[in-house]
């Protein structure tokens, strides 16, 4: 109640002139840490440090406003070798320190990221061979097999590199700290640019916060943005009436639904894994929430490199009605081979006021069935756990991958031989083999993508919602490119 408190005094004061247009924009990150590099490349990084490392120390390659892959150290790039091989020329650029970017150091940023064992990415990096530096501006990353999601990996803060005194851009620390104060980076190929100092609106200001205090700030006209909202804290933005045409929502991609951490009890089956998953309401899930947040019934939003759409399970054919009377009789059954006790199951989920509205939606829709269940913090032991992620890349091993978690060995096999596979086609074939077996299995039980949320000043023009959910501070309002 603490929590909420300030957003319900907020709430209830007159609103405040527009924020001028001709003051340095300030972000605040929903997230704990200061923003900053990480100690080492490829370390994983809180949403602060992320935007952080993504401004001021990008990647070969980095994000546009619309999510899609642009250059950033390298200026252009080509595939060759069916696919096993990239090639990336360097653009002009600077270090930190105005030192000219080589490919050498370039190679070794990347090997020591790729390396990084707490690398979150390094499981979808395993099809790396090697980088090598092939002239000092040509740079070759080889595979052991055709990795067409290889870009959009390379776009992620993780694989952000650093140089002498700091990353090459698009943005220059213009002063540290907690809340760091960044401009736009030197072009070389604008003679003039030395010259003028950037206007004051071209500054970029970017603040770890909890999610309360980031809305508090934008409702008070004291911040332009507000990135890395979630479903947990999505309510917040109800109480504080922050104005609807701030309010923005991300078509992200990714999983969100419920693991099936431990294979005991009433989770033991798959039939009656499949009676959790055909007791949820997921059209009024969504819709206790947001009217286009979208509900999700498979694993895979689309085919994607699979060589067939999504699996579908058979519980689909039938309505809620049917889909509950059947979990039921499931239940019932488990009841009369366990002396009259109903299942309990215990469901992970993180803290905030829409984790609390999901699990009181779960409970209420799996006690409609006869099976009881209370949520337990995240890091508790528990029999379901929900995973929020937006996918880092489209490929259905990534979402497949991360669904399995755990899953059937025989699933996991062959997702390891579809990392495996020399060409496409068996790629598809085989990821579309996990994709079904996965559905029979009753792994992960889908409820809908995930939920992006934003806070966008209308000063910030260049915004665009996007599948990764990702913003770059350079495609804010213009300035750095």
């Amino acid at each position: 109640m603490r929590r909420l408190a300030p957003l319900l005094i907020l709430a209830a004061l007159a609103g405040c002139d527009r924020r001028p247009d001709d003051v340095p924009v300030v972000v605040s990150a929903i997230g704990s840490g200061a923003p900053r590099l990480p100690a080492r490349a490829g370390d994983p990084l809180p949403l602060p440090a992320a935007l952080f490392a993504a401004s001021t120390a990008q990647g070969l390659v980095r994000f546009d406003a619309a999510g899609q892959v642009e250059p950033g150290l390298a200026e252009r790039w080509i595939v060759i070798d069916e696919g096993r091989s990239y090639i990336f020329r360097l653009a002009d650029a600077q270090w930190g320190d105005g030192s000219r970017v080589t490919a050498r150091q370039v190679v070794a940023g990347l090997r020591r990221a790729i390396g990084n064992r707490r690398n979150p990415l390094r499981p979808h990096l395993s099809a790396i061979d090697e980088v090598v530096e092939m002239t000092p501006l040509v740079i070759e990353v080889r595979l052991s097999g055709p990795c067409p999601d290889l870009l959009p990996l390379f776009a992620q803060p993780e694989l952000a590199i650093p140089g002498p005194g700091g990353g090459s851009g698009p943005f220059r620390v213009e002063q540290a700290g907690d809340a760091p104060l960044l401009r736009p980076g030197y072009d070389p190929a604008a003679a003039d640019e030395a010259a003028d100092a950037p206007d004051a609106a071209e500054l970029v200001q970017i603040r770890a916060e909890r999610a309360a205090t980031a809305i508090l700030r934008f409702r008070e006209r004291r911040s332009d943005y507000v990135i890395g909202g979630t479903f947990a804290d999505w309510p917040l933005v109800d109480m504080a009436d922050v104005s609807p045409p701030n309010r923005r929502l991300d078509p992200a991609r990714g999983l969100f639904g419920l693991s099936v951490a431990r294979r005991t009890g009433f989770l033991a089956a798959p039939e009656r894994r499949e009676a959790v998953a055909m007791a949820i309401d997921r059209a009024a899930l969504t819709r206790d929430f947001a009217p286009d947040w979208a509900a999700a019934e498979t694993i895979l939003p689309d085919p994607l490199d699979s060589i067939v759409d999504p699996a579908r399970p058979p519980w689909l054919a039938f309505d809620l009605d049917a889909r509950r009377a059947a979990a039921q009789q499931r239940v019932a059954q488990w009841r009369a081979a366990n002396g009259g006790v109903a299942p309990e199951l215990t469901i992970a989920m993180p803290e905030g006021p829409g984790a609390s509205r999901l699990a009181a939606r779960l409970t209420a829709d799996l006690a409609g069935v006869g099976i009881l269940a209370r949520r337990v913090a995240p890091d508790t032991r528990a029999d379901l756990r929900l995973v929020d992620e937006v996918a880092p890349y489209g490929s259905a091993r990534w979402y497949l991958r991360m669904a399995c978690q755990p899953c059937a060995q025989p699933i996991a096999d062959t997702l390891a031989r579809a990392r495996e596979a020399g060409n496409l086609a068996e790629r598809g074939r085989l990821l579309a083999e996990a994709d079904a077996a996965m559905v029979r299995d009753v792994a992960f039980i889908p409820l809908a993508q995930p939920l992006r949320w934003s806070l966008v000043a209308l000063r910030l023009r260049e915004w665009r919602g996007n599948a990764r959910g990702w913003h770059p501070l350079n495609h804010l309002r213009g300035g750095a490119t």
